[in-house]
């Protein structure tokens, strides 16, 4: 009977397929305009800069800073390396290009989700020093404006200066390692070869310097007197950089890479386009394209909303990575644990947990020994 009714109504079910999945695929083009558009703030960067730009960090007061051991006044360990810090994109936007100080959410999910995540890997063998800074919007990200690309140029400013600052009032001795995730890691990346790879006293403290969801230009690390890429965990006075993405998402590795920008010479941001981007799969500390199977995992977590200082529950051999094109092609536990937030800007930030947390601590504890060592 049934096999009846569909050979006679067969057109109508194609149409009708057909017409859902054409609904399906505008709805999501239209949610995303929808969103953009709610996030533009739809004037101009250069007359925002005079009018409506957020105060500037005072990097010699604790308030400005979300960790600082000097200014704080809190133990800092001297057998310990220093760590500076700088956090990825939480500000979405709006009427603002650029994520004030003082903006409540935007600190809430640096210090809820952020912090505790990606700077929790380091404090184990680590000092960390976190800066406050005007980040650029989430909306920066999703357009190629020339008024985006500058909110972002802008930000690197205020990176620098909390550099400079951090180098002076850390209390460790010789040797230091730079963090930054995702925005935090394109700031990392103009640091490194700017004021890190052209000064002989700086290179010679790097520890090593890692780019958290990050796709770094190989060029960036290839030219003559530039930072190396490491290869190996014993290896020191090198980056690490790798930019994960969902075995299972494919439109990720798409987005993110028609998103990606990288530094010119002139301080400009271009887009990536076919330039090779740096992959370290963190289960090994190598730009490996191999299969790294699950065994060498050493710890994913989902450390949000932790107290600082607390050491998170890791769960071993859940995860698998592979570098491909540039890409860390990851597969990950399929645990409410390791889910995205719901929301759509949720989803085009940095995940709220690590699936590299104990990976990411073994290296940094392997590269800070051998640099003690040399």
């Amino acid at each position: 009977m049934w096999t009846g009714i569909f050979r006679k109504r067969w057109r109508a079910i194609l149409i009708g397929a057909i017409g859902g999945t054409v609904l399906a695929v505008a709805g999501f083009y239209l949610q995303n305009d929808w969103h953009r558009n709610v996030l533009d703030p739809k004037v101009p960067f250069q007359i925002y800069q005079t009018t409506r730009l957020p105060r500037a960090p005072d990097y010699r007061k604790a308030a400005d800073w979300y960790l600082n051991p000097a200014l704080a006044r809190y133990y800092a360990d001297p057998r310990k390396v220093d760590v500076f810090f700088l956090h990825g994109t939480t500000f979405d936007g709006g009427k603002d290009w650029l994520g004030g100080l003082e903006n409540a959410q935007a600190t809430h999910d640096v210090e809820r989700i952020q912090i505790p995540n990606y700077a929790g890997p380091f404090s184990v063998m680590g000092n960390v020093y976190a800066p406050k800074y005007r980040q650029a919007s989430l909306y920066t990200q999703l357009t190629g404006r020339d008024d985006a690309r500058e909110a972002r140029r802008f930000a690197y400013g205020d990176a620098e200066a909390a550099f400079r600052a951090f180098l002076k009032q850390r209390k460790g001795g010789k040797g230091f390692v730079i963090v930054g995730v995702e925005q935090g890691g394109l700031l990392v990346e103009r640091l490194l070869r700017d004021v890190v790879a052209p000064n002989p006293d700086l290179r010679g403290q790097l520890v090593a310097a890692y780019m958290l969801e990050t796709l770094a230009p190989q060029a960036l690390f290839t030219s003559p007197g530039s930072i190396p890429v490491c290869q190996g965990r014993e290896a020191t006075g090198c980056a690490v950089a790798y930019l994960g993405v969902d075995s299972g998402r494919p439109d990720q590795a798409l987005q993110v890479l028609k998103r990606a920008v990288a530094w010119e010479g002139n301080n400009e941001l271009v887009t990536l386009g076919a330039d090779k981007a740096v992959c370290v799969n963190p289960l090994t500390g190598t730009p490996t394209t191999e299969e790294v199977d699950a065994r060498r995992s050493q710890g994913a977590t989902n450390a949000t909303g932790l107290e600082w200082g607390t050491e998170p529950a890791l769960i071993l051999h859940k995860v698998s990575a592979r570098c491909l094109s540039g890409l860390l092609i990851v597969d990950k536990p399929d645990s409410p644990t390791f889910r995205d937030g719901p929301a759509w800007v949720d989803q085009r930030k940095v995940n709220p947990y690590n699936l590299f947390y104990g990976d990411l601590q073994a290296d940094m504890q392997s590269r800070w020994q051998a640099f003690q060592n040399n």
